[in-house]
Parts: structure tokens; sequence; C-alpha cells
């Protein structure tokens, strides 16, 4: 009778823990269902993967409007583009009882490229400082010349104190034939095909005002034909 009674308790138990043990096994299969949770996602059409109910047709002009093709350019309150370039930096030096004083001066030339050109001096004690006073001085000093396209309309000679400059107009594709501050003047003013010979003084303030004052002299055929018909 013990050993009737020992056998089935023994049995028992046996499939009671074999159920368990099964039970863990079979978790993984509805792995896929999460996956059935989330929100289906739609294809974009010709743009390349998938974007969400809500992010979809973001073509030219969607959802985030039209594009800001005009974000570089300038706004209509800008003024014009100004062309700025230092000639020359002369520095001198003042001694004092405790050692040298340097102070600073700064030629500049400032242009619009279409013909308006103009010429400043700054003095200071810091080259920044003398570079910005010389800069706002040619601002104030800005004066139109005559161009004929990209060149000039003839020959000139400018002169100023002892520097003498030639300026003679040059076919399309010869290019800016001048060095120095005569190229600096000129390209301020828009002048992209010129010959220019300096034949006086390598002074820079007397090439710059040389070159400004043969730039004055040009006239245009159109404005000498006025001045005959009057006459």
């Amino acid at each position: 009778m013990s050993t009737e009674n020992s056998a089935p308790e023994i049995v028992t138990p046996a499939p009671e823990s074999a159920a368990p043990a099964a039970a863990p096994a079979a978790a993984p299969s509805p792995s896929p269902s999460p996956s059935s949770d989330r929100p289906q996602r739609e294809h974009r059409g010709g743009q390349g993967g998938f974007r969400g109910q809500g992010g979809g047709n973001r073509g030219p002009g969607g959802n985030r409007g039209p594009r800001r093709d005009n974000r570089d350019k300038p706004k209509e309150g800008d003024g014009p583009t100004m062309i700025e370039k230092v000639v020359f930096i002369n520095r001198c030096a003042k001694v004092v009882k405790g050692g040298r004083r340097f102070s600073f001066a700064a030629l500049a030339v400032v242009g619009d490229g279409k013909g308006k050109v103009g010429i400043g001096y700054g003095k200071a004690n810091e080259v920044p400082d003398a570079i910005k006073k010389g800069t706002a001085n040619a601002h104030k000093h800005l004066v139109s010349v005559k161009l004929k396209g990209d060149t000039i309309p003839h020959d000139v000679m400018g002169q100023y104190d002892g520097g003498r400059v030639m300026l003679k107009p040059a076919s399309p594709g010869t290019g800016l034939i001048a060095g120095g501050a005569v190229r600096a003047v000129l390209e301020a003013a828009g002048v992209k095909n010129v010959l220019t010979k300096s034949m006086g003084s390598s002074n820079h303030i007397a090439v710059v005002h040389a070159t400004l004052n043969g730039l004055l002299q040009l006239r245009l055929a159109e404005n000498i034909a006025k001045v005959r018909a009057t006459s």
C-alpha cells in the first residue's frame, strides 16, 4: 500500500512542472504582433524612403510652403555693394623722451564698379582705425567717370603733382594691364580692359590722384556731339 500511494504523488507533479517550462518557449512565437500596433507608414513616391502618415507629400510647395531661393540675395533696403581697397599704409615714428611713438596713415580707394570712384586718406595711432578713417573719407569724395562698356572711350594722360599716368582703351579680353595704385583705382571704377603706363613719380598718393585726374578727363562721343551742336 505504501508503494501504491507514493507512485501517484510522483507522477502528478511531473506534468505540472513541464507545463510552465513549455509556456515560455511558446511566448516568442507572437513576436511580430508589436509591429502591427505601430502606425503604418506609406511611401513618398519617387523620393526614396518612407515617412509617417503626417509627413508625406513634401514635394515643392507641399506642406513646407514655397522654397526660399532668394535668401542669399540682398534685401531691398540694402545699398549698392562698394569695392574698398587699401593702396598704401605709411608708418610714422615720433621720438619722445620715453622712446618712439608710432602713427599710421592709410590711403584707400572706394568705388561701386559702375563708374563711381573716390580716394581717401586717414591717420590714426592704430592701423585698423587709419583704414577706417581713410575708407570713410573716400566715401565722402565719390565722383562719376565716363566709361564705354568695360573700358575707357579714348586715350588720356592724367597728371597730379609729380605723377603722370597714361591710359589707353583696349579690346575685350585684354584685361587690366596696370599695377599698384593705378590698378586699385581702375578696379574700383569698373574698368576691366585697359592699357596703362606710369611715367612720373612713384609716390602712391601722386599716382592715385593722377589716375583719377585722367578718368575725370574722359568724354563720350554723345557728350562731345551735344557740345558741338549747341556751339
